[in-house]
């Protein structure tokens, strides 16, 4: 169908169709070459023909704007900052910088802690060897066995690897030999 009809079945005119086109907001026109190979002449020769897939895309984009409440210009710059990875970068950043979207971690060690203290259920401001609230300062963290999921089982720095290669209990000094394993 012509760009008239389209209009008149969107609720909008020809004009604002073209400027939706020049926005990037209608499919790319489609080569259409009659079956004798010749260049198309006549009505249909650089006007472009609306489909069933033109009017639906149209359409949608209207619904977009409606509901958001946006232009047709923020549309279209909404679909280059998906399409394009500059802009898409250097809008974040700007989000970033405004503190709409929280800054990527620093390295590879933050996401790690964030994901240990995910995992033990720590509140995010204390650091991940810290000890507890309630915890004996003295004790370096370190929890008797059977009192914690797992955190018995930790060592201090300079204690050596104890039988079998698994960690020692206990705070022997470096460099001296492991005891006999425990209850053996």
């Amino acid at each position: 169908m012509r760009i008239t009809e389209a209009a008149q079945r969107l609720g909008t005119s020809p004009r604002m169709l073209r400027y939706r086109d020049l926005l990037g907001l209608l499919p790319p026109l489609r080569a259409t070459r009659p079956a004798t190979g010749r260049a198309p002449s006549g009505p249909s020769r650089g006007h472009r023909r609306f489909g069933d897939d033109e009017v639906a895309a149209v359409s949608h984009a209207l619904r977009i704007e409606q509901r958001y409440d946006i232009s047709p210009a923020a549309l279209a710059f909404g679909l280059k900052v998906l399409t394009e990875p500059g802009v898409r970068a250097d809008v974040a950043e700007l989000g970033r910088r405004l503190g709409r979207i929280a800054p990527p971690p620093a390295r590879a060690l933050d996401f790690e802690q964030e994901r240990a203290r995910r995992l033990l259920r720590l509140p995010s401001g204390r650091a991940v060897g810290s000890p507890a609230p309630g915890d004996d300062p003295g004790s370096g963290g370190r929890h008797a066995p059977g009192d914690g999921p797992g955190l018995g089982d930790r060592h201090a720095p300079g204690d050596g690897p104890g039988p079998g290669g698994r960690p020692a209990r206990g705070g022997g000094a470096p460099g001296a030999a492991p005891g006999p394993p425990p209850g053996g």
